[in-house]
């Protein structure tokens, strides 16, 4: 049996998919579990593949919602497992994540969007946004991390599972079907090269000792009678999640400084919004562009400063107004004109980009 999945770093060339399983490995998870859905598959299939040189193990469901709970059976039994889905699996997991976000579960999931709604449309999209971001019977308590390229599939599937594992919160890597499928180069590294300390887990559940006499008794609860008693659980959830989000949350921003358009975009559209922003910049166009990384929580403060300097700002998204919503929400009062670009279930171009953007200017 191998020692180490990947010994300091190499540069390769792998499909999405195959990133995450890589990075779900070398970030020391023990257990996947997971059912067959497109653009997902290939990340059971790497796993399945590679776990086992490792001593790690995959378990195969009868659907979704049986694989999002056996994840979070694993993790009570303090083992850190993942799961993978899309479109209607991530449909059918949100009461297992809603679960997860109650009982303060470290589970992490990774969502490769498609497009929608209904169950066989499988081409690209980002209409999975709100349901990943806000899915679910709760207030949508979660971390998630909107990712443009292979190379931040694999780092952020690895900050991932340290992210879940401090705060004690589900995580989510907010990927899509091109990433999953194409193919790109990346450097994948042992986190300790980097030096990245991941968080060991620990068990929720039947810990050592006697409840009571050596440690504490473990309360799990996932349903309330009271209203009062489930409005100070939820308060308190709220409580910790503000305390946490200054901590986590992340964003990228180009050229926005001096900017007369701001152009927002999040996942692999924001490629197309940095290439269009090079080129106008090139033309002496003032034109940046602000990322939001981590969907939840949103960079409000951060976002704010920049779209109040613009004079216009263009929201560009493979949705119709998921993301714009979001935006719209964070940045409530500032006067600047939103113009959209919608165009759900297609990828967008530098040019159309560049289209938009300058008729704006």
């Amino acid at each position: 049996m191998a020692v180490k999945p990947i010994e300091g770093e190499k540069k390769v060339f792998v499909t999405g998919n195959e990133a995450v399983a890589w990075a779900a490995l070398v970030a020391g998870a023990e257990i996947m579990y997971g059912y067959p859905i497109t653009p997902q598959n290939e990340i059971m299939h790497y796993w399945t593949r590679i776990a086992p040189k490792y001593g790690k193990k995959f378990l195969q469901t009868e659907d979704e919602i049986s694989a999002g709970f056996t994840c979070l059976g694993g993790v009570f039994s303090g083992k850190k497992a993942f799961t993978a889905t899309a479109g209607p699996g991530n449909t059918l997991m949100q009461e297992p994540m809603s679960m997860a976000e109650m009982m303060k579960v470290p589970a992490v999931f990774v969502i490769c969007q498609r497009g929608g709604p209904s169950t066989a449309t499988v081409i690209y999209s980002q209409q999975e946004t709100t349901l990943t971001c806000f899915g679910g019977n709760g207030e949508g308590l979660r971390i998630v991390y909107s990712t443009e390229n292979h190379q931040e599939l694999y780092d952020y599937t690895i900050k991932a599972f340290n992210a879940a594992w401090k705060y004690r919160i589900p995580t989510f890597v907010l990927g899509d079907g091109y990433q999953s499928k194409m193919r790109e180069s990346l450097v994948m590294y042992d986190p300790e090269v980097r030096g990245i300390q991941m968080v060991e887990p620990e068990p929720i559940v039947r810990k050592p000792g006697v409840p009571g006499v050596d440690r504490k008794p473990i309360h799990l609860r996932n349903t309330y009678n009271m209203e009062d008693e489930l409005y100070e659980v939820v308060m308190d959830l709220v409580d910790n999640y503000n305390k946490m989000a200054p901590e986590v949350v992340e964003y990228a921003s180009f050229n926005c400084d001096d900017a007369d358009v701001l152009i927002l975009a999040h996942g692999i559209v924001s490629r197309a919004a940095q290439g269009a922003v090079k080129q106008l910049r090139e033309e002496g166009l003032r034109v940046g562009h602000f990322r939001p990384i981590t969907l939840r929580p949103f960079p409000h403060d951060e976002l704010k400063k920049y779209a109040s300097q613009a004079k216009n700002i263009l929201i560009v998204e493979s949705a119709y107004g998921q993301f714009d919503k979001i935006v719209k929400e964070a940045i409530y009062g500032v006067s600047t004109p939103i113009t959209p670009y919608f165009r759900p279930g297609e990828g967008i171009t530098v040019e159309e980009v560049v289209k938009e953007a300058k008729n704006l200017l």
